[in-house]
Protein backbone atom coordinates (compact mmCIF):
# COMPACT_ATOMS: atom_id res chain seq x y z
CA UNK A 1 0.00 0.00 0.00
CA UNK A 2 2.97 2.49 1.22
CA UNK A 3 4.31 1.65 -2.69
CA UNK A 4 0.31 2.85 -4.25
CA UNK A 5 0.60 6.06 -2.18
CA UNK A 6 3.81 6.74 -3.44
CA UNK A 7 3.10 6.42 -7.08
CA UNK A 8 0.01 8.88 -6.64
CA UNK A 9 2.00 11.39 -5.02
CA UNK A 10 4.74 11.00 -7.65
CA UNK A 11 2.37 11.92 -10.27
CA UNK A 12 0.39 14.51 -8.65
CA UNK A 13 1.64 18.00 -9.29
CA UNK A 14 0.30 19.31 -5.93
CA UNK A 15 2.52 17.53 -3.64
CA UNK A 16 6.79 17.15 -3.76
CA UNK A 17 7.89 13.58 -1.87
CA UNK A 18 10.58 15.02 0.39
CA UNK A 19 11.45 11.27 2.31
CA UNK A 20 10.20 8.03 2.43
CA UNK A 21 10.41 6.10 6.24
CA UNK A 22 10.77 1.91 6.25
CA UNK A 23 11.63 -0.03 8.94
CA UNK A 24 12.69 -3.06 5.93
CA UNK A 25 13.87 -2.53 2.47
CA UNK A 26 14.53 0.72 1.41
CA UNK A 27 15.31 3.02 -1.95
CA UNK A 28 18.84 2.99 -2.83
CA UNK A 29 20.38 5.35 -4.57
CA UNK A 30 17.43 6.87 -5.08
CA UNK A 31 15.96 4.31 -6.16
CA UNK A 32 13.11 1.93 -4.87
CA UNK A 33 13.86 -1.68 -7.25
CA UNK A 34 11.18 -4.08 -8.37
CA UNK A 35 8.20 -3.19 -5.87
CA UNK A 36 4.59 -4.02 -6.88
CA UNK A 37 1.86 -1.81 -4.91
CA UNK A 38 -1.61 -3.67 -3.94
CA UNK A 39 -2.98 -3.26 -7.27
CA UNK A 40 -0.16 -5.28 -8.80
CA UNK A 41 1.87 -2.43 -11.32
CA UNK A 42 5.51 -3.53 -11.02
CA UNK A 43 8.14 -1.37 -11.70
CA UNK A 44 11.10 0.55 -10.13
CA UNK A 45 10.04 3.67 -8.61
CA UNK A 46 12.54 6.71 -8.96
CA UNK A 47 12.86 9.15 -6.39
CA UNK A 48 15.71 10.74 -6.83
CA UNK A 49 18.66 11.82 -4.63
CA UNK A 50 16.90 14.49 -3.35
CA UNK A 51 14.53 12.18 -1.01
CA UNK A 52 15.74 11.38 2.18
CA UNK A 53 15.65 7.70 3.36
CA UNK A 54 14.23 7.58 7.12
CA UNK A 55 14.18 4.28 8.99
CA UNK A 56 12.44 5.92 12.52
CA UNK A 57 9.06 7.49 12.38
CA UNK A 58 10.93 9.84 14.89
CA UNK A 59 13.21 11.05 12.40
CA UNK A 60 10.37 11.81 9.86
CA UNK A 61 8.62 14.18 12.29
CA UNK A 62 12.26 15.74 13.12
CA UNK A 63 12.82 16.90 9.64
CA UNK A 64 10.80 20.61 8.76
CA UNK A 65 10.39 20.03 5.28
CA UNK A 66 7.86 17.38 6.27
CA UNK A 67 4.28 18.75 5.92
CA UNK A 68 2.01 15.62 5.41
CA UNK A 69 2.85 12.32 6.76
CA UNK A 70 1.36 9.19 4.58
CA UNK A 71 0.74 6.14 7.67
CA UNK A 72 0.92 2.98 5.40
CA UNK A 73 1.82 1.26 8.05
CA UNK A 74 0.42 -1.76 9.98
CA UNK A 75 -3.08 -1.56 12.14
CA UNK A 76 -1.75 -1.48 16.01
CA UNK A 77 0.67 1.16 15.15
CA UNK A 78 -1.70 3.85 13.28
CA UNK A 79 -3.26 5.58 16.83
CA UNK A 80 0.64 5.91 18.30
CA UNK A 81 1.91 7.17 14.42
CA UNK A 82 -1.12 9.36 14.33
CA UNK A 83 -0.99 10.99 17.23
CA UNK A 84 2.58 11.72 16.78
CA UNK A 85 2.11 13.21 13.65
CA UNK A 86 -0.61 15.29 14.55
CA UNK A 87 1.01 16.58 18.06
CA UNK A 88 4.04 18.17 15.36
CA UNK A 89 1.45 19.96 13.40
CA UNK A 90 1.27 17.68 10.56
CA UNK A 91 -0.93 16.85 8.13
CA UNK A 92 -2.18 13.10 8.37
CA UNK A 93 -3.56 10.86 5.74
CA UNK A 94 -3.95 7.37 7.13
CA UNK A 95 -4.77 4.11 5.80
CA UNK A 96 -8.18 2.02 7.09
CA UNK A 97 -9.06 1.37 9.60
CA UNK A 98 -7.73 4.28 11.79
CA UNK A 99 -7.28 2.36 14.89
CA UNK A 100 -8.13 -1.82 15.52
CA UNK A 101 -10.18 -0.28 18.12
CA UNK A 102 -12.98 2.41 18.21
CA UNK A 103 -11.67 3.48 21.56
CA UNK A 104 -8.21 3.99 20.02
CA UNK A 105 -9.24 5.68 17.28
CA UNK A 106 -11.45 8.43 19.42
CA UNK A 107 -7.99 8.67 21.04
CA UNK A 108 -6.88 9.90 17.62
CA UNK A 109 -10.16 12.50 17.00
CA UNK A 110 -9.48 14.08 20.18
CA UNK A 111 -5.78 14.71 19.32
CA UNK A 112 -6.66 15.97 15.93
CA UNK A 113 -9.33 18.52 17.60
CA UNK A 114 -6.95 19.95 18.56
CA UNK A 115 -4.23 19.93 16.76
CA UNK A 116 -3.60 22.65 13.40
CA UNK A 117 -3.52 19.75 10.82
CA UNK A 118 -5.79 17.88 8.69
CA UNK A 119 -6.61 14.49 9.51
CA UNK A 120 -8.25 12.31 7.17
CA UNK A 121 -8.67 8.37 7.11
CA UNK A 122 -7.79 6.81 3.40
CA UNK A 123 -10.86 4.95 2.55
CA UNK A 124 -10.40 4.60 -0.79
CA UNK A 125 -13.79 3.32 -2.02
CA UNK A 126 -15.56 6.79 -1.49
CA UNK A 127 -13.31 8.13 -4.61
CA UNK A 128 -13.26 4.93 -6.65
CA UNK A 129 -14.30 5.47 -10.40
CA UNK A 130 -18.10 3.67 -10.88
CA UNK A 131 -18.57 3.74 -6.99
CA UNK A 132 -18.31 7.47 -5.99
CA UNK A 133 -21.38 8.64 -7.84
CA UNK A 134 -23.25 6.21 -6.12
CA UNK A 135 -24.07 8.41 -3.37
CA UNK A 136 -25.68 10.74 -5.63
CA UNK A 137 -27.76 7.95 -7.10
CA UNK A 138 -28.90 7.13 -3.49
CA UNK A 139 -29.34 10.65 -2.44
CA UNK A 140 -31.63 12.04 -5.35
CA UNK A 141 -33.34 8.91 -5.80
CA UNK A 142 -32.27 9.38 -9.54
CA UNK A 143 -33.62 5.43 -10.30
CA UNK A 144 -36.18 5.69 -7.19
CA UNK A 145 -35.84 4.18 -3.75
CA UNK A 146 -33.12 1.66 -2.97
CA UNK A 147 -34.78 -1.58 -2.23
CA UNK A 148 -32.01 -3.76 -1.78
CA UNK A 149 -28.13 -3.28 -1.86
CA UNK A 150 -25.13 -6.49 -2.18
CA UNK A 151 -21.46 -5.61 -1.82
CA UNK A 152 -18.84 -8.84 -2.16
CA UNK A 153 -14.98 -8.29 -1.62
CA UNK A 154 -12.92 -11.41 -1.74
CA UNK A 155 -9.14 -12.18 -2.03
CA UNK A 156 -6.61 -14.41 -0.93
CA UNK A 157 -4.88 -14.39 1.86
CA UNK A 158 -2.66 -11.68 1.96
CA UNK A 159 1.31 -12.16 1.75
CA UNK A 160 2.01 -10.75 5.06
CA UNK A 161 -0.98 -12.31 6.98
CA UNK A 162 0.64 -15.40 5.74
CA UNK A 163 4.00 -14.80 6.88
CA UNK A 164 3.00 -13.29 9.91
CA UNK A 165 5.25 -10.36 9.20
CA UNK A 166 2.66 -7.58 10.52
CA UNK A 167 2.46 -9.48 14.04
CA UNK A 168 -0.14 -12.16 12.50
CA UNK A 169 -3.56 -11.54 11.23
CA UNK A 170 -5.74 -11.41 14.26
CA UNK A 171 -3.95 -8.49 15.95
CA UNK A 172 -5.05 -6.53 12.84
CA UNK A 173 -8.61 -8.03 12.56
CA UNK A 174 -8.75 -10.47 9.53
CA UNK A 175 -9.99 -9.94 7.08
CA UNK A 176 -13.36 -8.38 8.69
CA UNK A 177 -10.87 -5.18 9.60
CA UNK A 178 -8.60 -5.33 6.78
CA UNK A 179 -10.98 -5.77 3.77
CA UNK A 180 -14.22 -6.02 4.82
CA UNK A 181 -14.12 -2.76 6.43
CA UNK A 182 -14.24 -0.88 2.80
CA UNK A 183 -17.83 -2.09 2.44
CA UNK A 184 -18.74 -1.33 5.95
CA UNK A 185 -17.71 2.32 5.48
CA UNK A 186 -19.05 2.51 1.96
CA UNK A 187 -22.48 1.36 3.28
CA UNK A 188 -22.78 3.95 6.22
CA UNK A 189 -21.54 6.67 3.41
CA UNK A 190 -24.30 5.40 1.18
CA UNK A 191 -27.41 4.41 3.85
CA UNK A 192 -26.13 5.96 7.72
CA UNK A 193 -25.35 3.47 10.41
CA UNK A 194 -27.63 0.40 10.73
CA UNK A 195 -29.89 -0.36 13.87
CA UNK A 196 -28.00 -3.60 13.95
CA UNK A 197 -25.75 -6.02 11.81
CA UNK A 198 -26.09 -10.19 11.63
CA UNK A 199 -22.82 -11.57 11.13
CA UNK A 200 -21.45 -15.21 9.94
CA UNK A 201 -18.42 -16.49 8.62
CA UNK A 202 -14.77 -18.47 9.51
CA UNK A 203 -12.77 -17.82 12.05
CA UNK A 204 -9.35 -19.84 11.68
CA UNK A 205 -7.86 -21.68 14.83
CA UNK A 206 -5.50 -18.04 15.35
CA UNK A 207 -8.91 -16.26 15.87
CA UNK A 208 -8.37 -14.70 12.32
CA UNK A 209 -11.90 -13.72 10.85
CA UNK A 210 -10.92 -14.97 7.45
CA UNK A 211 -14.68 -14.61 6.15
CA UNK A 212 -17.53 -12.81 6.83
CA UNK A 213 -21.08 -12.12 6.06
CA UNK A 214 -23.27 -9.26 7.25
CA UNK A 215 -26.69 -8.75 7.15
CA UNK A 216 -27.12 -4.92 7.66
CA UNK A 217 -30.73 -3.75 9.64
CA UNK A 218 -32.38 -0.51 8.57
CA UNK A 219 -35.77 -0.60 9.74
CA UNK A 220 -37.10 1.55 7.02
CA UNK A 221 -34.94 -0.23 4.40
CA UNK A 222 -33.23 -1.30 2.10
CA UNK A 223 -32.08 -4.42 3.17
CA UNK A 224 -28.50 -5.03 2.61
CA UNK A 225 -25.81 -7.48 2.93
CA UNK A 226 -21.52 -8.33 2.58
CA UNK A 227 -19.64 -10.55 2.21
CA UNK A 228 -15.67 -10.18 2.80
CA UNK A 229 -13.32 -12.92 2.63
CA UNK A 230 -9.23 -14.04 2.79
CA UNK A 231 -10.34 -17.41 1.35
CA UNK A 232 -10.27 -16.67 -2.39
CA UNK A 233 -7.86 -19.43 -4.18
CA UNK A 234 -5.67 -16.69 -6.37
CA UNK A 235 -6.34 -12.94 -7.04
CA UNK A 236 -8.78 -10.25 -6.11
CA UNK A 237 -12.44 -9.05 -6.54
CA UNK A 238 -15.18 -6.73 -5.60
CA UNK A 239 -18.94 -6.42 -6.81
CA UNK A 240 -21.86 -3.71 -5.52
CA UNK A 241 -25.09 -4.00 -6.44
CA UNK A 242 -28.10 -1.64 -6.03
CA UNK A 243 -31.45 -2.71 -6.71
CA UNK A 244 -33.78 0.13 -6.86
CA UNK A 245 -37.18 0.72 -8.28
CA UNK A 246 -36.59 2.12 -11.77
CA UNK A 247 -33.14 0.34 -12.52
CA UNK A 248 -30.09 -1.57 -11.31
CA UNK A 249 -26.81 -0.71 -10.79
CA UNK A 250 -24.17 -3.15 -10.99
CA UNK A 251 -20.22 -3.37 -10.62
CA UNK A 252 -18.27 -5.76 -11.21
CA UNK A 253 -14.05 -5.37 -11.31
CA UNK A 254 -13.62 -8.26 -13.51
CA UNK A 255 -15.73 -6.30 -16.39
CA UNK A 256 -12.79 -3.95 -16.60
CA UNK A 257 -13.88 -0.40 -18.62
CA UNK A 258 -17.50 -2.01 -18.65
CA UNK A 259 -17.29 -2.66 -14.91
CA UNK A 260 -20.45 -0.85 -14.46
CA UNK A 261 -23.77 -1.53 -16.13
CA UNK A 262 -27.44 -0.49 -15.49
CA UNK A 263 -30.59 -1.84 -16.10
CA UNK A 264 -33.78 -0.35 -16.74
CA UNK A 265 -36.68 -1.80 -17.17
CA UNK A 266 -37.44 -3.26 -20.70
CA UNK A 267 -33.82 -1.96 -21.41
CA UNK A 268 -31.06 -3.70 -22.18
CA UNK A 269 -28.03 -3.25 -20.11
CA UNK A 270 -26.21 0.34 -19.98
CA UNK A 271 -22.35 0.24 -19.44
CA UNK A 272 -21.60 3.62 -17.76
CA UNK A 273 -18.14 5.02 -18.93
CA UNK A 274 -15.73 5.53 -15.89
CA UNK A 275 -13.09 8.01 -15.57
CA UNK A 276 -9.86 6.89 -15.76
CA UNK A 277 -7.71 6.29 -12.18
CA UNK A 278 -8.40 4.71 -9.39
CA UNK A 279 -9.34 5.53 -5.91
CA UNK A 280 -5.99 5.82 -4.15
CA UNK A 281 -5.57 8.89 -6.50
CA UNK A 282 -8.71 9.97 -5.86
CA UNK A 283 -8.22 10.56 -2.39
CA UNK A 284 -4.69 11.27 -2.07
CA UNK A 285 -5.71 14.40 -5.01
CA UNK A 286 -9.00 15.15 -2.58
CA UNK A 287 -6.66 15.38 0.36
CA UNK A 288 -3.77 17.54 -1.36
CA UNK A 289 -6.32 19.87 -2.09
CA UNK A 290 -8.17 20.17 1.54
CA UNK A 291 -4.13 20.82 2.65
CA UNK A 292 -3.50 23.48 0.36
CA UNK A 293 -6.56 25.34 0.57
CA UNK A 294 -6.49 24.52 4.53
CA UNK A 295 -10.13 23.08 4.03
CA UNK A 296 -11.19 20.45 6.29
CA UNK A 297 -11.77 17.00 4.92
CA UNK A 298 -15.60 16.63 4.14
CA UNK A 299 -16.00 13.49 1.64
CA UNK A 300 -14.29 11.01 4.53
CA UNK A 301 -13.98 12.44 7.74
CA UNK A 302 -12.44 10.75 10.86
CA UNK A 303 -15.77 10.45 12.76
CA UNK A 304 -16.42 8.28 9.20
CA UNK A 305 -13.91 6.22 10.59
CA UNK A 306 -14.53 5.55 14.09
CA UNK A 307 -18.36 4.65 12.70
CA UNK A 308 -16.78 2.36 10.32
CA UNK A 309 -14.88 0.81 13.22
CA UNK A 310 -18.10 0.62 15.73
CA UNK A 311 -19.88 -1.33 13.28
CA UNK A 312 -16.91 -3.65 12.19
CA UNK A 313 -16.72 -4.33 16.19
CA UNK A 314 -20.31 -4.87 16.06
CA UNK A 315 -19.82 -7.56 13.05
CA UNK A 316 -16.80 -9.60 14.90
CA UNK A 317 -19.50 -9.62 18.31
CA UNK A 318 -21.97 -10.98 15.96
CA UNK A 319 -19.41 -13.18 14.32
CA UNK A 320 -18.27 -14.99 17.48
CA UNK A 321 -21.75 -14.49 19.57
CA UNK A 322 -23.97 -15.81 16.67
CA UNK A 323 -26.04 -13.65 17.87
CA UNK A 324 -27.95 -10.14 16.50
CA UNK A 325 -25.81 -7.56 17.84
CA UNK A 326 -27.37 -4.06 18.01
CA UNK A 327 -25.44 -0.12 17.08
Amino acid sequence: MGVTHLRAYLDNPRARVVAVCATGRGPVNGVLAGVAGNIQKSADIHLGSAVKVYHQFADVLADPEVQLVDLCTPTPVHPEQAIAALRSGRHVLCEKPLARTAAAARQVLAVAAQSPGQLMPAMCMRFWPGWSGLKQVVAEGIYGRVLAARFRRVSEMPAWSRSGTYAGGADLGGALFDLHIHDTDFINHLFGRPASVFTTGVVDAGGVNNHVFTQYQFPDGPAVCAEGSWLLGQGFTMTCTLYCERGTLDYDLARGAEALQVTEPGQPARVVTLVAGDGYTGEIDYFLDCVANDRPPLMVTGWDALTALEICEAEEASLRSGKLVKL
